[in-house]
């Protein structure tokens, strides 16, 4: 596979919390011109951010992020809030203290909500691997398919740590079929995004690979 092939992977990402909408832009317009899958931004950017593409490049936006403890009810307003201003993608933040206390038909509860709030539009879900045991993730598979959302997603990228090789490869064997997944977070490397690719993940969050792009099309290192 072909560096620029890969993009076509890429939700091209950019959720800092000092992320001006001049840097928002920026990153729209590159992943319009890389044939990015999605930009994925904050939620208090996507009615101008999809008003800027017109149609050129799915939004996606995060719900619940990045610690997923708001309740269900706040994270359903925030999704129908995000789809009325013209999310297509919605990426959700699992409470990860309910997986942890068993509480098992309450995450998977509110998955559904989330997903019919989605009103069609695509549902990843966030489990953040890096605070699960791997009892945990393959429980989150089950759940995740259960509910109905496209995909299962491992990471924020605000935690302690992102994507790995292992985490992908568990949850690929252990999702329904028709259940997709994502990689984010760390992806920093075009050789380990083809190895994520090939373990199976379909989707990949991350901001550095159009970035070492772009630099490589003006001949600047990076």
């Amino acid at each position: 596979m072909k560096d620029n092939e890969v993009l076509k992977y890429v939700d091209h990402t950019l959720l800092t919390q000092t992320a001006t909408w001049e840097e928002i832009r920026q990153i729209l317009d590159d992943a319009v011109k890389y044939g990015a899958a999605s930009a994925c931004i904050p939620a208090a950017y996507v009615k101008r951010a999809a008003e800027y593409v017109e149609g050129k490049l799915p939004i996606c936006t995060v719900i619940g992020f990045p610690n997923g403890y708001h309740t269900t009810a706040v994270k359903v307003f925030e999704t129908k809030d995000a789809i009325a201003n013209g999310a297509e993608e919605i990426d959700m933040v699992i409470n990860v203290g309910y997986l942890k206390d068993k509480r098992y038909q309450e995450v998977e509860d509110e998955i559904r909500q989330i997903h019919d709030a989605c009103d069609g539009k695509i549902l990843k879900v966030i489990i953040e691997t890096c605070l699960l045991t791997d009892e945990e993730k393959v429980k989150m598979c089950e759940i995740v398919t259960k509910a109905g959302a496209e995909f299962i997603k491992t990471s924020t990228g605000f935690s302690t740590a992102g994507a790995t090789f292992a985490d992908v490869e568990l949850m690929k064997k252990n999702i329904g079929e028709n259940v997709k997944v994502k990689a984010a977070g760390g992806i920093s490397s075009f050789d380990d995004a083809k190895e994520f690719i090939r373990l199976g993940a379909e989707r990949l969050g991350t901001s550095r690979l159009i970035k070492i792009m772009k630099n490589t099309d003006t001949g600047v290192g990076y």
